[in-house]
C-alpha cells in the first residue's frame, strides 16, 4: 500500500513539474498600437496614410506557441477601427477575433481597446490587419509564432528569419477610394504600385532609393516569411537564379517543396527556405500580379527588392528574373496543388472522414438593383451596382450590435440562420455563355449565416461561377484551419472528383484560392463556439457581399462554451 502511495505521489509530482515547466516556458507578450494618420512620401508625392506606431508595415509581433498576447490599441485616427489576428484560432477567445460587426463593434476615434488571447496549437507565419473598410492597406504587420522553449522547427534552423510583406499602394486616401466605389456601385480605382516591406522599388518613379534590400551571407540559409498583405491582387514572387523551398503555408508545416516561384493570394502566408548559394552579386526579388479575370483593368506593374551578397567583390547591377505572364494560371495552379501537409510535423491532424454538414457554395460577382428612388447614379453593368454573393446571398453586415453579441445574448433580428447548403438554382456554373444572364445575375443584400453544432465536421465545395466573369477567389475562414482535399477546373462533379480527394497528407490552410473557373473542396471541424466569418479576401469583394458566417453552437461543458465578453468590449 505504501508503495502504491509513493508511486501516486511520484506520478503526481512529475505531472505537476511538467505542468509547471509548461507554464514557465509560456510568457505574456505585450504591445501597444498607436493608430493615427501620418504623411509619408511615395511615388514622387506626399500622401497621408493611417499607420500603426508610424511605420509601414506596422510592428512585427513575435511570440512562442503557448504564449498569451496582449495588444493595447489606441485609435488616434479619424476612422473606426478593429484589428483582426489573421489565422489565429482564438480558441474560446472569439471576442478578440476582430472583424467589425462580426465579433465586435468598432473602436471609435479617440477610444482604445485591449486584445488578449492565447496562441495555442500553432507555429509559423500569420499576420494582423485592420478589418474595417480598406484600412488594412496600411494597417498591417507580421505575427510570427515560434516553437515553445525546448521545441524546434521540423527543418534545419535557418541562419536568419526575414518577414517579406507584399502590399499595394494608392496615390490617394484608400478610404476615399473605397467610398467612391461604394457610392456608385462601380469598381474602385486600381492601385498605383506594389510594395515589398512598404517600399515600391526602383521600377516606379522617384523610387530608386525606396527599394527594399536584404543582405545575405554566401552559403547561409534564410527563412523568408512571405505575407501577401495586398488588398486586391494575387502575386507571383521570384528571386533571380535562386530556388526556394516551401516549408509552411498559413502557419501549417508542409512537405518541403522546391520551386522558383511562389504564388500567393491576399491573406495567405508562405514560409520558404532560401540558401544563398549563387555567385556573390546582387539579385532582384520581384512581385508581379497574377490576374485570372479576363478583360478586367488591373495594376500591371512590378515591385522589386534587391538581395545583396555581403561578400560580393564588386558592386554589381542586380539581375532581373524572367517574370510569369500576368494570366499564367498553369503556373499558379501547379504551385497551389503541389503543396502537401507534413504529417510528421507538430499539430498535424488527419482530415476527418465522417462529415456532418455537406455544403456546395457558389461564389462570384453579380449585380444588385440601383436605388432609383434615391436618385442614385450606379456605375455597374446595365446601370446596376456591382455585387457579390455566396449561394446568391450577398452578405450585409449588421450595424446595431455584432453578430457574436447577438449569439451570446440571444438577440433576434440581427441575422438569420437560413444560409442555404446549396445554391437556390442549379445551372452550368462556369459556362461563359451565362455571363450577364439576367435570369440569374441579380442578388439581394441579406445577413444570412449557417448554424452548426459544436464539434461537427463541415465539408464545403466552393464552386466558381461565370455570372459576370470567372476569376480566382481567395476565401478566408476565421477561427479554423481547414484541409484542402482537392481542387480543379470546370464544374465540380462528385462522381469523378471525389476520387481525387487527398486523405493522406492534404495541405492545411486558412485561406484558399479557389481556381479560376473551377472548384475546391475543404473540410474542417467546428470545435470552437462563436461566430466565424468566411469571406473573399479581395477587399473589393468583401463590401460587395462575398461572405457569410458560421455560428458554432456551444459545447456541452463550461470548458467548451464561449465565455462572456470582456467588460471593455467596444459598444456600438
Amino acid at each position: 500500500m505504501r508503495h502504491q502511495i509513493f508511486l501516486l505521489f511520484a506520478c503526481t509530482t512529475i505531472a505537476l513539474l511538467a505542468s509547471c515547466s509548461s507554464l514557465v516556458s509560456a510568457e505574456v507578450v505585450e504591445h501597444s498600437f498607436h493608430v493615427q494618420n501620418r504623411t509619408i512620401t511615395r511615388l514622387c508625392r506626399r500622401q497621408v496614410i493611417t499607420a500603426v506606431n508610424g511605420s509601414l508595415p506596422g510592428p512585427t509581433i513575435r511570440v512562442k506557441e503557448g504564449d498569451t498576447l496582449v495588444v493595447h490599441v489606441y485609435n488616434l485616427s479619424p476612422y473606426n477601427l478593429t484589428i483582426h489576428w489573421h489565422g489565429v484560432f482564438q480558441l474560446l477567445s472569439g471576442w478578440a477575433d476582430g472583424p467589425e460587426f462580426a465579433t465586435q463593434c468598432p473602436i471609435r476615434p479617440g477610444h482604445s481597446y485591449t486584445y488578449k488571447f492565447k496562441i495555442t496549437g500553432q507555429e509559423g507565419t500569420l499576420w494582423w490587419h485592420a478589418h474595417v473598410s480598406w484600412l488594412r492597406a496600411t494597417v498591417h504587420g507580421a505575427l510570427i509564432i515560434r516553437p515553445k522553449k525546448g521545441h524546434s522547427y521540423p527543418f534545419p534552423k535557418p541562419y536568419r528569419e526575414v518577414p517579406i510583406l507584399l502590399g499595394e499602394w494608392w496615390n490617394a486616401n484608400v478610404v476615399d477610394v473605397e467610398n467612391a466605389a461604394l457610392a456608385t456601385g462601380s469598381a474602385p480605382n486600381n492601385s498605383n504600385a506594389y510594395t515589398i516591406n512598404g517600399w515600391p522599388g526602383d521600377l516606379y518613379p522617384c523610387s530608386v532609393n525606396q527599394t527594399y534590400k536584404l543582405k545575405v551571407k554566401h552559403g547561409k540559409t534564410y527563412l523568408l516569411r512571405i505575407i501577401n498583405a495586398a488588398l486586391n491582387n494575387q502575386l507571383f514572387f521570384k528571386i533571380t537564379n535562386h530556388k526556394m523551398k516551401v516549408v509552411a503555408v498559413d502557419a501549417s508545416y508542409t512537405d518541403p517543396y522546391v520551386t522558383d516561384v511562389v504564388v500567393t493570394g491576399p491573406g495567405q502566408t508562405t514560409d520558404v527556405l532560401l540558401t544563398a548559394d549563387q555567385l556573390p552579386a546582387s539579385y532582384y526579388m520581384t512581385a508581379n500580379p497574377y490576374v485570372s479575370a479576363a478583360g478586367v483593368p488591373f495594376d500591371n506593374t512590378t515591385t522589386r527588392g534587391i538581395i545583396v551578397y555581403e561578400d560580393a567583390l564588386l558592386p554589381s547591377t542586380p539581375i532581373m528574373p524572367i517574370l510569369p505572364a500576368f494570366n499564367d494560371t498553369p503556373t499558379a495552379h501547379k504551385f497551389f496543388t503541389n503543396i502537401t501537409g507534413l504529417v510528421t510535423g507538430p499539430f498535424w491532424n488527419p482530415p476527418p472522414r465522417k462529415v456532418d454538414e455537406h455544403m456546395l457554395i457558389t461564389i462570384g460577382l453579380g449585380l444588385t438593383a440601383c436605388e432609383k428612388s434615391r436618385n442614385a447614379t450606379c456605375g455597374g453593368p446595365n446601370g446596376q451596382r456591382f455585387s457579390a454573393s455566396m449561394n446568391n446571398a450577398s452578405f450585409q453586415f449588421p450595424d446595431k450590435i455584432s453578430m457574436l453579441e447577438a449569439f451570446f445574448y440571444n438577440v433576434g433580428g440581427i441575422y438569420t440562420t437560413d444560409f442555404p447548403d446549396k445554391p437556390p438554382l442549379k445551372f452550368d456554373y462556369t459556362n461563359p455563355n451565362n455571363s450577364m444572364n439576367p435570369a440569374i445575375i441579380m442578388t439581394k443584400k441579406l445577413t444570412k449565416v449557417k448554424k452548426i453544432k459544436f464539434n461537427s465536421t463541415v465539408e464545403i465545395v466552393f464552386q466558381n461561377t461565370a455570372l459576370i466573369g470567372i476569376e480566382n477567389h481567395p476565401i478566408h475562414l476565421h477561427g479554423f484551419n481547414f484541409h484542402v482535399l482537392a481542387q480543379g477546373f470546370g464544374n465540380y462533379n462528385p462522381a469523378v472528383d471525389r476520387k481525387k480527394f487527398n486523405f493522406v497528407n492534404p495541405q492545411e490552410r486558412n485561406t484558399i484560392g479557389v481556381p479560376v473557373g473551377g472548384w475546391a473542396v475543404i473540410r474542417f471541424r467546428a470545435n470552437n463556439p462563436g461566430v466565424w466569418l468566411m469571406h473573399c479576401h479581395l477587399d473589393v469583394h468583401l463590401p460587395w457581399g462575398l461572405a457569410t458566417a458560421f455560428v458554432v453552437e456551444n459545447g456541452p461543458t463550461l470548458s467548451t462554451m464561449l465565455p462572456p465578453p470582456p467588460p471593455d468590449l467596444p459598444k456600438c
